[in-house]
């Protein structure tokens, strides 16, 4: 039996290496996009086709719940069921509390948290013979305080409570939840020098990181394949952390 995934946020990063992933496994993905992200979703398809993989892109803003639905219904309408959800869609801003408005503190919830459940919500209700669901969380947020990003660590935390409550919620119906916390990956977000680290702050922070290196997006990718695996049928409400020892390490 082919598997069927949704991943919203598909289009770079942690879920395009995770559409990967899936085509590598077998698996047949819904990649869900942000209309105005700057990332082609196509070249994603045709990474997907060249490993013989198959995967569909929709355009799905996780501000919206009519896009998330109909990007879960275009799963459903192609591929005849639902097994998977991912929520990997999110977005990073700077903000300081003194600059941190009400409107931007809204607009990172509604993604990076809200967002979650919207997938959530929709994919659940499309699963009628179980399934797994992941959500991407963060090292801040889910591990760390991060100066200057209030906003995204709290998304982040309450990421884990959702999990958590969803676990417990959907077991009956065998609809395993659980989630992801990367730490310091090498990513479009993180590469991006005004909002988060950049180049020069994630090859700094590599010397703090036991591994000696940042993390990939297909190594993160490879940990969310395997939590939506049949190899982790007996996990659920859990989180697990990819960091390299990142967050084990005894401060110098």
């Amino acid at each position: 039996m082919t598997k069927v995934a949704v991943i919203s946020g598909g289009a770079s990063g942690i879920g395009r290496a995770l559409a990967a992933a899936y085509a590598r496994a077998g698996v047949v993905s819904v990649i869900g996009y942000y209309p105005g992200d700057p990332h082609d979703p196509q070249v994603v398809v045709d990474e997907v086709a060249a490993l013989g993989g198959r995967a569909v892109a929709v355009p799905a803003d996780v501000r919206d719940s009519a896009a998330v639905e109909a990007m879960v219904r275009t799963a459903v309408d192609t591929f005849g069921r639902l097994d998977i959800a991912v929520a990997a869609a999110g977005v990073l801003r700077r903000a300081p509390l003194a600059e941190l408005t009400d409107e931007r503190w809204d607009d990172m919830l509604g993604v990076d948290l809200t967002g979650v459940l919207r997938v959530f919500r929709s994919a659940a209700a499309a699963m009628e013979q179980g399934g797994a669901m992941v959500a991407i969380s963060s090292i801040a947020g889910g591990v760390y305080g991060w100066d200057d990003h209030a906003h995204y660590a709290a998304a982040k935390a309450g990421v884990l409570g959702l999990v958590r409550s969803l676990a417990v919620e959907l077991a009956p119906r065998g609809i395993r939840v659980n989630a992801l916390i990367p730490g310091l990956i090498e990513t479009p977000q993180s590469l991006d020098e005004r909002n988060s680290l950049g180049p020069e702050g994630l090859r700094a922070a590599a010397r703090g990181i036991p591994a000696g290196r940042v993390g990939r997006a297909s190594e993160v990718a490879t940990a969310i394949r395997f939590l939506t695996s049949d190899d982790a049928a007996y996990v659920t409400g859990q989180q697990l952390v990819v960091d390299g020892g990142l967050t084990v390490r005894f401060p110098d």
